[in-house]
């Protein structure tokens, strides 16, 4: 008779190899066949990076909606040359053998489902970052990706970025003495985005596919074209959406895993619109002798700590350590030292694209180590699981105590609902994945 432990890595081993059936292991030279899922603004940046990746081919493109998938096969063919197959549903893409690995730029409440569909199905995935739409989905997300040996990435681009790399290192390395406190910076212009009224589900639109796993709700434009950001049924506000880049290197630079203290205030102000989310948060995350702050501004404001605005943006992290701080972004990095603040180091970014991040997966799924990923999935599942905390205290208007290790939030029934969600079928992320 056979012992749990044998059971259990019998079976896994079983899971991996149907897996790697389903998409054989490829050849330095094999040439990656890419599908790409969800095709608006950030989906044109994919197609147009993966377009720019000799070592891949774009050979699949889905999207609920038919114009967008048209836009799309134009786009490829102009760029590569070939024809794109094209798919309304996920599913056909991840039953089809041809392709090799999704590139995920959907919704935030798509993400994690997609991410399990694809790897249950054999296939690689790049997904775009948040990895997921609450804690819950996160952790299975994970749990699939190991339990099918599949890689997935999480599009946190700053990982593979190499001004960051090495300003995370200068930290390690003791630049600014013991850092203590991390803050990261979301100050990004958002306008009202006013109110749209319930309308028919225009012509060549899935809108039941859009909606997915979220509850089903009229269509609105507000609802489908990039303000889904702001609903909680879609999305996770700007703390989630810019904010999430911010986060994961607030929690890498600082050398912090997940914290078991969150509080976040804040509210939307000004705007009378349809947003639910807040437009101005706070958030505090205590590890002890360390800390993070967060903090979201939507609205007209300056910048912060020699970090000045960009435009109408001050988006990055300042780290704050015994002998002085470091100011950190999509700009490069400088280091202030000493009571005088004087410049002790600064460098710029040799590139500011998506590319190097793509590539970065795409070796990975050559060389079938999740560890050669800059941000593998469970990188990027618990630095959302910081954002999913603050969200969580933000809407229960108090501050929470959670237990990463057992996944729960202590004697708060209210919080602890808000870790998943209620799913509507047949979108379900099950226990057993």
């Amino acid at each position: 008779m056979l012992s749990n432990h044998r059971r259990d890595f019998l079976r896994a081993a079983g899971a991996a190899a149907i897996a790697t059936a389903a998409r054989p292991i490829l050849g330095a030279n094999d040439r990656v066949r890419v599908g790409i899922i969800g095709l608006g603004g950030r989906g044109n940046n994919h197609m147009n990076s993966y377009a720019s990746i000799a070592s891949c081919e774009v050979a699949g493109l889905c999207d609920v909606s038919q114009a967008a998938r048209e836009r799309g096969v134009a786009l490829i063919e102009k760029r590569r040359g070939n024809k794109p197959k094209e798919y309304e549903d996920m599913r056909q893409m991840f039953d089809d053998k041809l392709i090799d690995a999704v590139s995920m730029a959907t919704p935030n409440h798509w993400h994690s489902l997609g991410a399990i569909w694809a790897v249950q199905a054999g296939k690689d995935v790049y997904c775009e970052k948040p990895a997921s739409h609450n804690i819950y989905e996160g952790r299975k997300m994970t749990e699939a990706a190991r339990k099918y040996n599949r890689m997935v990435q999480i599009g946190s681009q700053s990982r593979s970025k190499p001004h960051t790399m090495k300003a995370v290192q200068l930290l390690k390395d003791g630049v600014i003495g013991k850092v203590y406190m991390a803050k990261g910076l979301c100050y990004k212009r958002r306008k009202s985005i006013g109110v749209t009224p319930p309308e028919p589900v225009p012509a060549g639109v899935n809108w039941d596919m859009f909606l997915g796993p979220a509850p089903m709700r009229p269509f609105t434009q507000n609802r489908f074209k990039y303000n889904w950001h702001w609903f909680w049924d879609t999305g996770n506000g700007d703390i989630g959406n810019q904010g999430i880049h911010e986060m994961d290197v607030a929690r890498w630079g600082l050398g912090v895993d997940l914290p078991t203290h969150a509080v976040s205030t804040g509210g939307k102000y000004v705007y009378v619109d349809d947003q639910e989310t807040p437009n101005t948060q706070i958030a505090t995350f205590d590890y002890g002798d360390k800390q993070i702050v967060f903090e979201v501004r939507g609205i007209i404001t300056g910048g912060e700590s020699n970090f000045e605005p960009r435009g109408n943006n001050t988006v990055g992290v300042i780290f704050y350590g015994a002998d002085g701080y470091m100011v950190l972004s999509g700009a490069g990095f400088t280091v202030y030292k000493g009571e005088d603040r004087q410049v002790a180091m600064e460098e710029k970014p040799s590139r500011a694209d998506t590319q190097e991040h793509m590539e970065n997966f795409l070796a990975a799924v050559r060389s079938r180590r999740h560890t050669d990923l800059t941000a593998d999935v469970e990188i990027g599942a618990k630095s959302m699981e910081l954002v999913h905390l603050a969200n969580i205290s933000y809407r229960v208007k108090r501050a929470i105590q959670y237990d990463p290790a057992t996944m729960t939030i202590k004697n708060d029934p209210e919080a602890s609902k808000l870790l998943t969600r209620e799913y509507r079928a047949p979108y379900l992320i099950t226990d057993k994945v």
